[in-house]
């Protein structure tokens, strides 16, 4: 005597093992782009904290421009740039020193900001102003490039650069 059972071929188990299969793969999909948008928020996060501490390095060199007006070289400072002896802009040459910013802003993590400042010259403080005769004490005024930069170790780098006008007194 023949059961009912002995003429099914195991159609249901191969579309169960089917459907286990394919939501096996819809939750490895999801799972794999959870991922991806969790390191994509990492690196904005981390580039918005090298933004920060950069901002804050370039605020620390102004700082230190506006309350030492001697013309120290070193550490950090350059002389106005020569084309004809640097061709290659100080912040992509490999001996430029930075120098250290010491107040990043209450920024915690482990992010190091260092920036460089270049005296670029005396320029006009406004247009036209160094064509009258006789010219205007307050009229010039020394301008500096500053270029800031910082890095977390292994993360993100993120680079600055400001031209800072010293008010005469």
């Amino acid at each position: 005597m023949r059961t009912p059972f002995s003429r099914q071929r195991g159609a249901t188990l191969i579309t169960v093992l089917l459907l286990l299969l394919v939501m096996t793969l819809l939750g490895l999909a999801s799972l794999r782009s959870g991922l991806l948008e969790e390191r994509m928020s990492g690196n904005l996060r981390d580039r918005g904290v090298g933004f920060q501490a950069a901002e804050a390095a370039l605020r620390d060199a102004e700082a230190l421009i506006r309350d030492d007006r001697s013309a120290y070289t070193g550490n950090g400072r350059y002389p106005e740039p020569d084309p004809s002896t640097t061709p290659t802009p100080r912040w992509q040459d490999g001996a430029t020193v930075w120098r250290n910013a010491t107040d990043l802003g209450g920024l915690t993590t482990a992010v190091r900001a260092t920036y460089i400042i270049e005296e670029m010259g005396v320029a006009p403080t406004w247009r036209g102003c160094d064509r009258v005769v006789p010219v205007d004490p307050s009229c010039m005024t020394a301008r500096f490039r500053i270029t800031a930069r910082s890095q977390a170790a292994g993360r993100a780098q993120v680079m600055l650069q400001s031209t800072y006008s010293l008010a005469t007194p």
